[in-house]
């Protein structure tokens, strides 16, 4: 192997346990002191230099808990269901109040200062460069409470929110099943290791009998889990009381800087455009040799059979050369970051048991680098997913040199440069496929992506925002949360599934809804899905590409959704030409799909 597949965050810190990691937390805890000095020093007379100060000393603190945060995870999930981590993200929770109070502190000074007084530090050429996350803080600061409330509701979050969603990673941690593969050998694999073998078992019988088993597990743990996802709600919601919210969509859209007329957009041309996907899955269901033309939870991502073909795999440096090869043809820079990723072990493929479920990309603000894990089982589906994870760390890559509080994108278009660079994979897959077979096994792997936005996700979204109108009157019993589950499968799948291929206990297995700190983790993939689309369809039509979509990412935490889009790519997300857009490249692989498989 050219590359390994387990990544260097030793240079992070060299371990769990290593004085490195406790003098971190030290001088975290006393820049957090002298950072509470400097914002009780200001006045509204202050000079622009001082408040200058004040903001520099906040971004310089929050990388540096950015940085310990990253660590912590990265070391857990490689280390999945061990407890030394435990206390180390306690006290980081309470280094993060003390943190959060002063951030608070520093929205009620801007909001506190005339109105001329505050525009005349606009104008400041240091201030310029965050100027719209200095407005947007003025403005979200007119909303909290007293700073003695704030500081008690975030003190409660330590043992409340965050100790909810802590405890969801307990109950995964230690859950395993086991299922009979298709050579009629009992196979023994934890919750994480079954969740990856669903994407990709091409029995069906096998496949069929993991879910099952799948399914009992997380039943097992019903009760657990339905208390904590009660709890964390029940929690969020009397924050958002306190708070005056009322809506609860206002703050997930407040945090993706997103308008609710574009997320109705979105969400209306989704259901309007379901229908291809309903044929496509008619067709797939045929093609796996299943009783009827329906699916069922489990064969959404299963690999089609195409007589006479033998799906191709790839070893992990032949995963990574293609991508660096294809990234490359649109972008030099994209290509070389992917390089350098792969040569500096930046990424952790390896499968193995004591792994999280999942994968994701973290940034490392410190150090101005990325680390992303994963688990890569030989699949195209897994060369495509890695490339998902560098989209997200070039993203993080082209920011690296601006401030602090210009590299906190949103959760939206975050999983737009992802969602592209995924986009750039899938297809060159497809143009590389060498026969007609080929292609559509290829085809498949790429419509996947749209079937997860268009109906998958789409399931979550309406299940979250059914639990959540019902959870403002109280607590849902496990019963009542897998019939709301399934229910709102049947809807975003249209008729796609059988009878009894729910996955009721979906809300129990899928981390996404135990996640503390980012309320509905669903519609922003959806929205960065297609809005990627919409990219990669602009970026046949570029000269310069390359410059003009880093110029797209170096303005995504510098502005809110509508105008991203309209400065950058001239459309309107409140209407639905742009989203149709996305939905009509969709159509056009779904045809090709169906064409190149109606002779079998």
């Amino acid at each position: 192997m050219k590359y390994s597949q387990n990544w260097n965050i030793d240079v992070v810190f060299p371990g769990i346990d290593s004085p490195e990691l406790k003098t971190a937390f030290k001088k975290t805890e006393n820049k957090n002191q002298a950072l509470t000095a400097i914002l009780a020093s200001l006045k509204k007379n202050s000079s622009n230099e001082k408040i200058i100060e004040a903001a520099d000393a906040l971004q310089t603190a929050e990388a540096k808990l950015d940085t310990i945060a990253f660590y912590l995870t990265a070391w857990s999930s490689t280390n999945y269901g061990k407890a030394e981590a435990g206390p180390k993200f306690d006290l980081l929770s309470k280094i993060l109040i003390n943190y959060g109070v002063q951030e608070q502190k520093w929205g009620k000074f801007l909001a506190a200062l005339p109105e001329d007084r505050f525009n005349d530090f606009l104008s400041d050429k240091k201030a310029q460069p965050i100027a719209f996350i200095l407005k947007e803080t003025r403005e979200q600061a007119g909303k909290l409470l007293d700073e003695k409330t704030e500081k008690l509701i975030k003190e409660f979050q330590v043992d409340g929110l965050h100790a909810w969603s802590a405890h969801y990673d307990t109950i995964s941690s230690g859950l395993s099943t086991s299922y009979t593969d298709e050579n009629g050998r009992i196979q023994k694999v934890s919750a994480g290791q079954a969740l990856n073998l669903l994407d990709g078992i091409s029995d069906n019988n096998a496949r069929a009998n993991l879910m099952q088993n799948y399914e009992k597990m997380w039943g097992k743990a019903e009760r657990l889990s339905s208390d904590t996802l009660n709890h964390l709600a029940g929690a969020r919601l009397t924050e958002y009381k306190a708070h005056g919210i009322t809506d609860f969509l206002e703050k997930p859209l407040e945090l993706n800087r997103l308008s609710r007329a574009s997320l109705d957009a979105m969400w209306n041309t989704v259901a309007k455009n379901e229908d291809m996907l309903v044929k496509f899955f008619a067709r797939k269901a045929k093609l796996l040799g299943l009783a009827s033309d329906k699916i069922s939870w489990q064969d959404q991502t299963a690999p089609v059979r195409v007589p006479g073909y033998k799906a191709r795999t790839l070893n992990y440096d032949q995963a990574a050369d293609f991508i660096v090869k294809n990234f490359s043809k649109y972008s030099k820079k994209m290509g070389a970051f992917a390089q350098q990723a792969f040569e500096n072990q930046w990424i952790e493929s390896e499968d193995r048991s004591r792994k999280q479920p999942g994968g994701w990309d973290e940034s490392i603000p410190t150090l101005k680098e990325d680390r992303i894990f994963l688990t890569f089982t030989g699949s195209v589906n897994d060369a495509a997913t890695i490339a998902h994870e560098l989209g997200h760390a070039f993203h993080s890559h082209v920011l690296y040199d601006l401030p602090q509080w210009r590299q906190n994108y949103a959760m939206n278009v975050a999983e737009t440069a992802s969602t592209f660079a995924e986009t750039i994979i899938n297809t060159a897959n497809v143009e590389a496929a060498q026969s007609d077979a080929e292609k559509i096994t290829l085809l498949d792997a790429k419509i996947a992506n749209a079937t997860a936005m268009f109906m998958n996700i789409r399931a979550r979204y309406i299940f979250e925002s059914n639990f959540y109108k019902e959870r403002q009157k109280g607590v849902l019993t496990p019963q009542q949360l897998n019939k709301m589950m399934a229910e709102a499968q049947k809807e975003a799948f249209s008729g796609a599934l059988a009878e009894n291929g729910t996955h009721p206990h979906f809300w129990t297995s899928k981390l996404h809804f135990y996640i503390d700190d980012v309320p509905f983790y669903n519609f922003p993939y959806t929205f960065g899905y297609l809005f990627s689309l919409g990219i990669f369809d602009w970026a046949q039509k570029q000269t310069d590409f390359e410059s003009a979509y880093i110029s797209l990412l170096r303005d995504t935490a510098n502005m809110n959704s509508e105008e991203l889009a309209k400065k950058h790519l001239g459309a309107d997300l409140t209407k639905p030409d742009f989203w149709q857009s996305g939905a009509d490249l969709i159509k056009k692989d779904v045809d090709q799909f169906l064409s190149l498989t109606e002779k079998l």
